[in-house]
């Protein structure tokens, strides 16, 4: 019978380096969204103790009493980019928003529902886990927190289409332009640049996930470390070990570069979408 479970995290673990930004985070929250806000989480390498100076991200997800508004969208955004400019320890910053009944329903007991149960540390407010139950590594759980990579790789297309365009435009420019437009030319490239290494990283960390999470129920637990993932994936597909390993790495460090992403969308994920599939089958579809 496989055990529990156990939730990860503690704000314990939050290295000193990250202490203050997780203090003005809590501040923040409380000032911007007042008695809307039920509860707020920390999730990711941050409360794992596990981040990175300059190299890691701050990952946050707010618990709302009722369902978010575009007003509240507006002010999770403002609180992204005040935390990013304001503290270098952190390599931007995420905010998940969602409505309490949404955290609780039973459409998301298998997905939302154990991410802040088995996933979040609690930061404000009472904790939503007391109300869920514990969880198992089952096929179940599998098919709802991951059975919708197919879903995402035609939007992982276009975005890097997208990305790889308004580079090749930039570049074109700086060629025709001269020196006067360099300034905004190279502020284009470097957008341009980042959105490419966002669209790695997420697709990487998403590719590892399913993978590991194909194999979960087999291994009969759970790690959030994305190479000890890629390693237990290894022991069931050996044939894709070696490309797990890589996209792992590329996970934490991502590059700007279109033929990674091509081969996510044409080759490995179109792979593990339809292995998935077979296994665990397809997410229960979302309203």
């Amino acid at each position: 019978m496989h055990g529990y479970i156990e939730r990860e995290g503690s704000l314990n673990l939050v290295q000193p380096e990250f202490r203050a930004v997780v203090a003005a985070l809590r501040d923040q929250v409380t000032h911007r969204f007042g008695g809307r806000l039920h509860s707020a989480y920390l999730y990711g390498s941050v409360p794992r103790g596990t981040a990175r100076v300059g190299r890691s991200d701050l990952d946050v997800l707010l618990a709302l009493h009722d369902d978010p508004t575009e007003a509240d969208r507006t002010e999770a955004q403002s609180l992204e980019a005040e935390l990013d400019a304001g503290f270098e320890v952190i390599d931007g910053a995420g905010i998940l928003l969602f409505g309490r009944d949404v955290l609780l329903s039973e459409l998301e007991r298998y997905d939302l529902g154990w991410f802040v149960a088995c996933l979040c540390t609690p930061l404000l407010g009472d904790d939503l886990a007391e109300h869920l139950p514990r969880y198992r590594p089952t096929s179940l759980l599998a098919r709802e927190t991951n059975g919708d990579l197919g879903d995402a790789l035609p939007r992982w297309r276009r975005q890097a289409a997208e990305a790889a365009e308004a580079l090749r435009v930039a570049e074109a420019a700086e060629a025709s332009e001269g020196t006067e437009a360099a300034e905004g030319t190279n502020a284009t490239e470097g957008a341009a640049d980042a959105a490419l290494r966002s669209l790695v990283r997420g697709a990487s960390r998403k590719l590892v996930r399913t993978a590991f999470t194909l194999v979960m129920p087999r291994y009969g637990g759970w790690t959030s470390d994305l190479t000890e993932q890629a390693e237990i994936f290894g022991r069931y597909y050996p044939e894709r070990a070696q490309q797990l390993r890589k996209i792992a790495v590329l996970a934490g460090n991502p590059v700007a570069d279109r033929n990674v992403l091509d081969m996510y969308t044409e080759n490995l994920g179109p792979w593990l979408a339809a292995e998935y599939l077979t296994v665990h089958g397809a997410k229960a579809p979302r309203p």
